[in-house]
């Protein structure tokens, strides 16, 4: 008898720890929850699809902008006659930037044109006018880059403390409901500690994308900032001189 029931002691303790392991599951998860672990669970889940909404929209734009960022600025500079380069300009999509900055300066300078004689071409000469208009162009083309960015950073930096929001509030749960009953077995304590642990996993889940794709976008915004500025410098030259720097004045 003492040999038959030593025999079935540890079969009894595996089965247990097996029903445990398998009460450790997403599956087992959302079936505990209560009000407050729906709440987490479903602000990551809005916090992934809106971090990978922009993930995508900005990957998109950045595709579109590198294809067409050097064609466009190529094709302006190289079109011999200005009133072509200005006019290509205007066929371009309302989202490439590298046109709208350069229609800002070419409208800046035929406006001073015109108004010569006034209190503005008194008050500003071309260059300034110029200038400002295309300080203003850079500007609002560097802000239409960061879209999104704003709520890549907020999910990178918030998510995993969601995430440990649930897990905290979890174990709580599994502590009082081991406290009542007075179990500490492993099949009491694995399943709902382990549960609580899978929403910091979730919280990273949904955070490490963000970061990741927040500090490659800031990245190459600001590669692509230097390029507007470029671009802006030579613009001004030209619409303020006639010619951009190191070109012969009056070659269109």
């Amino acid at each position: 008898m003492f040999l038959e029931s030593t025999a079935v002691a540890p079969d009894a303790a595996g089965g247990n720890n097996a029903a445990a392991l398998q009460q450790m599951g997403f599956e087992s998860l959302v079936q505990n929850f209560d009000a407050v672990g729906w709440i987490v669970f479903i602000t990551l889940a809005i916090m992934s699809v809106m971090s990978w909404y922009w993930i995508i929209i900005n990957f998109l734009k950045n595709i579109r902008l590198r294809g067409r960022g050097d064609r466009v600025t190529g094709t302006f500079w190289e079109t011999p006659n200005a009133q072509d380069a200005i006019r290509f300009m205007e066929e371009q999509p309302k989202s490439e930037p590298f046109s709208k900055i350069a229609l800002d300066a070419a409208q800046a300078a035929a406006h001073h044109q015109r108004s010569d004689g006034s209190r503005l071409s008194e008050s500003l000469n071309r260059s300034e006018f110029v200038d400002r208009a295309l300080r203003q162009g850079v500007t609002r083309e560097s802000m239409r880059l960061e879209s999104g960015l704003t709520v890549l950073a907020t999910v990178g930096a918030s998510a995993p403390f969601v995430g440990l929001l649930g897990t905290v509030w979890g174990i709580y749960h599994a502590l009082i409901a081991i406290g009542s009953s007075g179990d500490a077995s492993i099949s009491a304590v694995a399943g709902p500690v382990g549960e609580a642990l899978i929403m910091t996993a979730l919280g990273l889940f949904v955070a490490i994308p963000a970061v990741l794709a927040y500090n490659f976008y800031v990245s190459s915004n600001r590669v692509t900032n230097n390029q507007f500025d470029t671009f802006a410098h030579d613009l001004h030259d030209f619409f303020a001189t006639g010619s951009r720097v190191g070109e012969v004045a009056g070659k269109r």
